[in-house]
C-alpha cells in the first residue's frame, strides 16, 4: 500500500477532519477533507465534530483554528511559518506605536487592524487595543467600519494591501519609516509584505499584455500597488478562483499570485505571471509522509503530538474578540 492510500485508510479510521490551504501542494491538497482560504478553513473547521484537526498550512493559521475552536485538538503535519507573519510579533507591535507617538501620533488616535496573516498574540494585542482582523477579502469592509470610529488606521502587517485597500477608498496611505508624516494619512501601515506577491512586476504585465493583447490580469491585493493599478482584477485568493472559473475557457488570463494554486484553476490559457516560479516555500513544506506521521501518531494513542498547536487562554481570549469583531462587519 503506498503512502497515499495510508493516509486514506487513516482518516476512514481516525476522528479527524484533514485540512489544506489552497497553496498547498497537489498531493496534500487533494485528500483533504476541507479546502480554502485561510479564514474558511478557521471557519469551517469550528463547524466539524472531530475531535482532530489536521491542519497543512502555516503556523498562524493552525493558531487561528485553535482560537476559535480551544476544545479541538489541532495538530499540523508541520509546523511552517508564514514569512509575512514573522515579520510582527507584539514587540515589533508596540515599537512602531512608540515611533507613531514620537512623531505626533498618539495612540489613542489609533484603531490597529491585524491582516489574519499574523500570529494569535499580535491578534490579541489588537483585540485589546478595540481593534479587528480582516483578510484580503473583507478588508474593505473592515477598514470602512474602522475608519467610522474617527481615528486613524493602524495597518499591520501587509503594507501592500494597506496601501492597496487606502487606494481604493481614496484615502491616504503611510508606510512607517517611509518618510512621510503619519499625522497627514488615514491609514498607516507597518512594513511588512509577502515574499511571494514580491516578485510580479510591471515589466511581467508588459510582456503579457504585447504577446497577447486581449489577455486579462487579475492578482492579489499583497502585490505591489504598482501591479494593481495595472491589473484587470485584483481579489484574495476565493475571489480570484471564482473570478477566473467564471470566465470563457477560451480567454487568456495571467495570474499574479502562488503558483499552485494557479496551476490548479485551468486546464488551459491560464499563465504565471512571473519569470520565475512564484511558489510559496512555507506553504510547500508540508509532504505526504508528514500528514501520515501526524495521523499515525493519533492512531497510536499518543498523548503528546510533535506538532500540536497550543494558544494560551489570554491570547485566545483577546484574539477571539477580534476575529468575533470582524465576523460582525
Amino acid at each position: 500500500m503506498n503512502l497515499k492510500d495510508e493516509i486514506i485508510k487513516l482518516k476512514e479510521e481516525l476522528d479527524v477532519t484533514l485540512v489544506a490551504h489552497f497553496y498547498q501542494r497537489d498531493e496534500v491538497f487533494e485528500l483533504a477533507d476541507i479546502t480554502g482560504d485561510s479564514l474558511e478553513l478557521a471557519k469551517k473547521a469550528m463547524e466539524t465534530s472531530s475531535k482532530y484537526i489536521v491542519f497543512c498550512g502555516v503556523g498562524f493559521m493552525g493558531e487561528s483554528v485553535k482560537v476559535m475552536s480551544p476544545e479541538k485538538r489541532v495538530l499540523m503535519p508541520k509546523i511552517a511559518c508564514c514569512a509575512m507573519a514573522r515579520m510582527i510579533d507584539v514587540d515589533y507591535f508596540d515599537e512602531s506605536l512608540a515611533k507613531l507617538n514620537a512623531m505626533g501620533v498618539s495612540t489613542e488616535e489609533l484603531l490597529p487592524i491585524t491582516y489574519i496573516n499574523s500570529s494569535a498574540a499580535v491578534k490579541a494585542r489588537v483585540g485589546e487595543m478595540g481593534g479587528m482582523v480582516c483578510t484580503s477579502s473583507n478588508a474593505y469592509k473592515i477598514i470602512e467600519k474602522g475608519l467610522k470610529s474617527g481615528k486613524k488606521i493602524f495597518f499591520v502587517p501587509d503594507r501592500c494591501l494597506g496601501q492597496n485597500f487606502a487606494k481604493s477608498l481614496n484615502l491616504k496611505s503611510t508606510v512607517i519609516g517611509d518618510g512621510t508624516d503619519p499625522k497627514e494619512a488615514d491609514i498607516i501601515c507597518y512594513d511588512g509584505f509577502c515574499s511571494v506577491h514580491q516578485l510580479f512586476s510591471t515589466d511581467d504585465i508588459e510582456f503579457y499584455r504585447n504577446k497577447y493583447p486581449d489577455i486579462l490580469i487579475a492578482v492579489h491585493p499583497e502585490c505591489d500597488p504598482k501591479i494593481c493599478d495595472m491589473a484587470d482584477f485584483v481579489g484574495s485568493t476565493s475571489q480570484l478562483i471564482t473570478y477566473i472559473k467564471e470566465l470563457d475557457p477560451e480567454q487568456k488570463i495571467a495570474v499574479g499570485t502562488e503558483y499552485n494554486m494557479v496551476n490548479r484553476l485551468r486546464d488551459k490559457n491560464t499563465y504565471i505571471l512571473s519569470s520565475t516560479k512564484p511558489e510559496c516555500p512555507t506553504m510547500n513544506e508540508t509532504t505526504l509522509q508528514d500528514v501520515y506521521n501526524c495521523l499515525k501518531e493519533i492512531k497510536d494513542g499518543k498523548e503528546v503530538f510533535s506538532n500540536e498547536i497550543f494558544v494560551n487562554d489570554n491570547v485566545i481570549k483577546w484574539a477571539k474578540v477580534a476575529l468575533q469583531r470582524m465576523f460582525e462587519v
